[in-house]
């Protein structure tokens, strides 16, 4: 007997469609020999990995990316063939499921090599990706010096395959590209270091890939933020070369609805006190679920019309102000389009003064995600 998981009727939906159709929007933007490495890590930006996954596949994407070993293994559970690269760093304990389900490694220091010795493969080498540190500060060699002895280092064990090797612009969705260019300069000499050029080289994240050099497509470009319809910067947005489609939508329905006189208050620590008669809509989403306290004051949709979020968001519940009284069971949209209106992922990023792909990484998991 099938069992019933959801029952509260907040829910994301993701449009598939929107997906494929953006991988295909920047298949034909593309070179043609040019891969499309599918991100899809943080559970594809809180989207759905598997279905998104699929969705990417099915458009022509030919890698996936994540960034932990945990999502790799759940990532080969469900598409077996597909290429994996696994972007963050990877503890060596890993090596040999790594190499005995073809997941493709990130390696940037020699130290690692040398730890990964008591964890080599017995059976068929791993493949790696050297990652040089052109500018993010974060993980990658960043000099010659570093990155030389590492190829060797690799190419001298039976274990191991240079496979490839990439880096990641830090200022790519900026119209100044000054410390963009340096990043660029740094990387291209240390590939012309190397003493054979490795299969895939990809140097382009999603604004790189959309509004840069063609010659930065390389080998492969990672489709991460544009893939679910979302701009890395307005700059980009005003130079995009082909319309992307918002996949990530969020909504609800009103569970009660009150009268409210003037001088009564709303929520914790009363913040909200009517200044005169309205009605005040309870729905079932809170700060658990994503919906972030900061967010008190946003507006939401209800009956095509634009109403605020009022009073201190709780745990599981938030309060609207509504225009009017509306029945139980109505329909609200958070995220998405009612009517004329449309409230998106920037409207939020903009109140949380954050960017807008943290937002659906936040939308926890007891919201369901429901595709079409």
């Amino acid at each position: 007997m099938d069992i019933q998981t959801n029952y509260r009727p907040t829910e994301a939906i993701i449009n598939l469609q929107a997906i494929k159709q953006n991988v295909a929007s920047l298949r034909q933007h593309l070179q043609k020999n040019v891969q499309i490495i599918a991100v899809v890590k943080a559970n594809a930006y809180g989207h759905g990995d598997v279905e998104v996954a699929a969705a990417a596949i099915e458009a022509g994407a030919t890698m996936l990316a994540v960034a932990t070993p945990d999502e790799a293994v759940h990532m080969r559970a469900h598409f077996p063939e597909i290429d994996i690269l696994i972007l963050g760093a990877t503890p060596p304990n890993f090596i040999p499921y790594a190499a005995k389900e073809n997941i493709t490694l990130t390696v940037f220091s020699t130290d690692w090599i040398k730890y990964a010795a008591s964890y080599l493969p017995q059976a068929q080498p791993v493949k790696l990706h050297i990652k040089v540190d052109s500018g993010m500060g974060r993980i990658g060699v960043t000099s010659k010096e570093e990155l030389i002895p590492l190829y060797q280092m690799i190419t001298d064990s039976p274990h191991f395959i240079v496979d490839g090797i990439f880096t990641h612009f830090a200022t790519a969705d900026e119209e100044d590209s000054l410390y963009f260019d340096n990043q660029v300069s740094l990387f291209k000499e240390l590939l012309a270091a190397l003493p054979s050029k490795p299969r895939l080289v990809h140097v382009a994240n999603t604004a790189t890939a959309l509004v840069k050099d063609i010659s930065l497509q390389y080998d492969a470009v990672r489709f991460g933020i544009s893939m679910y319809g979302l701009l890395p910067s307005s700059y980009v947005g005003e130079i995009l070369p082909f319309p992307i489609q918002p996949a990530f939508s969020l909504q609800t329905e009103l569970v009660h609805v009150k009268p409210l006189q003037a001088g009564q208050s709303v929520g914790y620590g009363a913040t909200f006190t009517a200044q005169e008669d309205i009605y005040v809509g309870t729905i079932p989403i809170g700060y658990a679920d994503g919906m972030l306290r900061k967010l008190g004051g946003q507006e939401v949709l209800v009956g095509g019309e634009r109403a605020k979020i009022i009073g201190r968001i709780c745990m599981d519940q938030s309060m609207i102000l509504l225009p009017k009284a509306y029945n139980i069971g109505e329909p609200v949209v958070l995220i998405g389009r009612q009517g004329q209106e449309e409230i998106t992922l920037d409207d939020w990023a903009n109140k949380l003064e954050t960017i807008n792909y943290e937002v659906p990484c936040v939308i926890t998991a007891r919201v369901p995600r429901k595709y079409q």
